[in-house]
Order: C-alpha cells, then structure tokens, then sequence
C-alpha cells in the first residue's frame, strides 16, 4: 500500500511544524503590501516535498540543527523567488490551484517580491555563516535557469533528442532535489563524500520525479497536468523522443510538422498520444523512471538504517507512483 504524506513526515512531523512558524518568521516584513503578498505566498505552498527532502536527509546523515532549518528556508525562498518569476515570464494566472502573484498584483509587484525572497536567502545564509547551504542552493538556481533557457532554445528547433532531454531535466528540475538533499546533509556535519552521494541521490530522484509528470501529459485528463500541455506548448519529452525514433522517416516527419505547425489543434494532441502509446513511448519512460529509482535506492544502502530512512525511500515511491 502506497504511503501517505502523514506516515512519510512522521519522523520529522514536529521539525516541519517548527519550521512553517521559522520560514514565516524569515519573511517578516514592516512593509504591510509586502507583509501580506508573503502570507499569502506562504498559504499556498503544496505539500512541502523540498523541505521533507532537506529534514529527513539531514536526520539520515546526522543530527537536525538550526542551520536544517536555515538550510530548508534558503530553498525556499529561492526556489519560490523563481517561480515567482516564472510566472510573470509565463504570464501565469494560477499556481497549485491559486491565484498567482501577478495576477493578483501585477507583474511588477511580482517581480519585486521574487527578488525580496531572493535577496532574504541570500541574508539568512549570509547573517550565519552558511556559506557551503548558500554554495549549494545557488549552483541549483545557476543550473535551474540554464535548462530553462537550453530547452528553450532547443524548442524553436524541435531537435531535442535523448542526451539533451536528460540534459535538461537535470538542470531544470534534478539540480533542486540534489541541492536539497545536499543542504540536508551538509547542515547535519555530513563528510563532502556523504554531502555529494546525498546530492547524487537527490539528482536522480529529481530525474525519476520529471519522468513522472512528463507521463501525465499522455494520460487521462482527470489526473495530473491536463492532457496535452506539454504538445500544446511543443515540449519534446522523454515518451515522445522515444517514440520519434521508433518512427518511419514518413511518420517522423508527419508528427514533427504537426508539432511545429498545428501544435495547438485538439485534433493534434490526440493524434501525438495515439503516435507515442502505439510506438512504445509511455512503456519506455516508465521503464527509465524506475531505473533512476532503483540507482538512488542502491546509494542509500551503505546508510544506517533509521526511521529517517524508511521515509526518504517512502518519500521516493510516493512521487513515483503519484496521480497528481
């Protein structure tokens, strides 16, 4: 049975609650606009995976402490920074279900707070001495923004092939979990040789964890992102570059001009997703997700076994086998 969010948390359950009271008290403001944009921001955070990464490494490789905590806001604050900023680029109006900042108050409050919670990061680490969690979290953040705009270039071409998809998506969403489970260690006085195995581990879940949503695209419209988004938004991935080079010249051809020219067309996406299930797609991305899986499983074996470990490897089979 697949375990729940609660049961994964259980080890850390009374750090996470700490730490919402710590994180709000790190974005404390007596600018009242700003005091209430960042309430707000904080209200509508998911399920608080990065944090959960941070905490429950931290308790495998050591011993939680303030700087777990520091460590865990940094993340935050940095990751939040950019999605913040995201969504002003992607001129996004929702974000998990919510209204996004820009929506609410237009693009240049938005892009003024998401340097706020940059800047904060960079303090937090800068007023303790956290140099090594700040090192860690700002290459994920350097390497985040070169897979956005790698993709991007990559995009206007439609000449992603295997390489640069896991290229991309190790920079785009990999280099984030890594830095989480990075920080967790380091912050618990973890040797460099733990800190990166940690980091390691946290790439290939990241890789693992990206497989996953790009899948969602080619299931059913009532689970997940909505059917399509990524062939509306002509994102070559992982189930489709399969698929590709399963194909007749004649066929390849057919379904790249069809994502190069009628991308936006209901009659295209359904068209791609019937290409990709008959070619194998789905089954092959399914099949590389669980090898990443099993590779980081196997760094963790060395590990003592710990109460902080049965949830991490929980906390892997959950974003594995998510619907959402």
């Amino acid at each position: 049975m697949k375990p729940s969010i609660e049961q994964i948390q259980a080890p850390i359950a009374d750090e996470l609650h700490h730490f919402e009271k710590k994180f709000r008290s790190f974005l404390k403001t007596d600018v009242l606009l700003l005091d209430k944009i960042t309430n707000y921001v904080v209200k509508s955070k998911g399920k608080q995976m990065r944090p959960m990464f941070v905490f429950l490494t931290a308790g495998l490789c050591g011993t939680i402490s303030e700087a777990t905590h520091r460590g865990a806001s940094l993340v935050e604050l940095l990751h939040t920074a950019t999605l913040v900023h995201d969504d002003v680029v992607d001129d996004a109006n929702y974000r998990r279900g919510f209204f996004s900042v820009n929506a609410l108050w237009k693009n240049k409050i938005a892009v003024l707070v998401g340097d706020y919670f940059l800047a904060r990061g960079l303090l937090l680490s800068i007023d303790n001495d956290d140099f090594e969690l700040l090192r860690l979290v700002s290459q994920a953040v350097r390497e985040m923004s070169e897979g956005e705009l790698l993709q991007m270039e990559k995009a206007r071409r439609l000449d992603i092939d295997e390489s640069v998809y896991f290229e991309i998506i190790r920079q785009k969403t990999a280099t984030l979990i890594a830095a989480c489970c990075g920080v967790g260690a380091a912050s618990a006085g973890a040797t460099p040789e733990i800190v990166a195995k940690m980091q390691d581990f946290g790439e290939k879940i990241g890789i693992a964890f990206q497989i996953k949503d790009d899948l969602f695209d080619y299931g059913t419209a009532d689970i997940g992102k909505p059917i399509g988004i990524d062939i509306k938004e002509r994102k070559m991935t992982l189930p489709l570059i399969y698929s590709l080079t399963q194909a007749t010249t004649k066929e390849r051809k057919h379904i790249l001009y069809l994502l190069k020219n009628k991308n936006e067309e209901s009659t295209t996406v359904k068209e791609i997703v019937q290409f990709v299930r008959q070619k194998g797609g789905l089954d092959y991305a399914k099949g590389k997700m669980q090898a990443f899986r099993i590779q980081a499983e196997a760094l963790l074996e060395e590990l003592p076994a710990s109460p902080y470990k049965e949830a991490l490897l929980a906390l892997v089979a959950y974003a594995i086998a998510r619907e959402k």
